[in-house]
């Protein structure tokens, strides 16, 4: 079966201040996106699609497509506003992609199969692939889809709040899922969110979610739903697949099974998580987790 990894690289990266997804991290300058890469072929995905802006295309292209397109079939789709509805008037001043959901959308002509999503600059570490692979392979209709959700505690940023969805699993299956602005440490290493203090045990997903292809004619119209209610004043809203998933398992359009990853997350959302993010992966090379270089030479 043909499994496909979309990777969501056209965020504007604004509270890391620049293009986080291409920050050159690993020993050897490589960037957080390809060891999703590298660990999502080894458990099996035959195909990427990058999600980008216009202008990183040939970067992505040059530093990373190229060098995979021996062992993966590499697409690379372009999130911007071209894809919008011919009925919708964009704001002037509207200059913020327009979210998650649009994102797989611009990609929906590529995608060949099953498909998971991950944030490009998240590290998941080898067993979510291996889990979302798995649950890829099962999923036989629109209406099954998947996720592996991490443990809260081991998604934190030491340098600023963080937002998660917060996840309600039972036996299995997501119920539901509650976007929380503002996950941080307060003074004594409690974990605090916008809705008060969090024991740090929560399951939260972390936007590496499997859908069947079907399914992408129902996230269109959700897509457009979601443009008719925007307000004009609404210029930073974005369209969230968390937020989607939540909406369809309220009316019961799909059932969500879970596999929980047991491994600490690590990523770039401020830039001052850079060094510890090098650290980290510094660690697994010498641990043998990955090769010298990833690539071979």
């Amino acid at each position: 079966m043909e499994t496909t990894l979309v990777v969501l690289a056209a965020g504007l990266g604004s509270r890391f201040g620049g293009n986080k997804q291409i920050s050159h991290v690993g020993p050897h300058g490589e960037i957080l996106m390809e060891y999703c890469i590298y660990d999502a072929i080894e458990a099996g995905f035959s195909q990427v699609v990058f999600i980008l802006k216009e202008e990183m295309v040939d970067l992505v292209r040059e530093t990373v497509g190229d060098r995979i397109a021996d062992r993966v079939r590499v697409d690379y789709a372009v999130q911007d506003t071209s894809s919008l509805p011919a009925w919708y008037d964009l704001p002037a001043d509207r200059t913020k992609p327009f979210g998650t959901v649009h994102a797989v959308l611009c990609a929906k002509d590529l995608i060949r199969g099953p498909f998971a999503t991950v944030n490009a600059d998240d590290y998941y570490g080898k067993e979510a692939f291996r889990l979302m692979h798995e649950l890829l392979c099962d999923l036989a209709s629109k209406e099954k889809a998947g996720m592996v959700p991490y443990i809260l505690g081991n998604t934190m940023s030491e340098n600023g709040g963080v937002t998660r969805g917060v996840c309600e699993i039972r036996d299995g299956y997501l119920d539901h899922v509650v976007e929380t602005h503002e996950i941080h440490y307060g003074e004594n290493r409690e974990i605090l969110g916008e809705f008060g203090e969090l024991t740090g045990k929560e399951m939260v997903s972390m936007n590496i979610w499997g859908f069947h292809p079907d399914l992408l004619a129902d996230m269109q119209t959700y897509f457009e739903d979601f443009l008719r209610a925007l307000k004009p004043e609404e210029i930073k809203a974005e369209c969230l697949l968390p937020i989607m998933v939540n909406e369809f398992l309220q009316k019961k359009k799909i059932s969500v099974l879970s596999k929980p990853s047991p491994d600490r997350w690590f990523g770039i959302t401020y830039k001052a998580d850079r060094e510890a993010v090098e650290n980290e992966l510094a660690k697994l090379h010498g641990l043998g987790v990955y090769p010298d270089s990833l690539y071979g030479c």
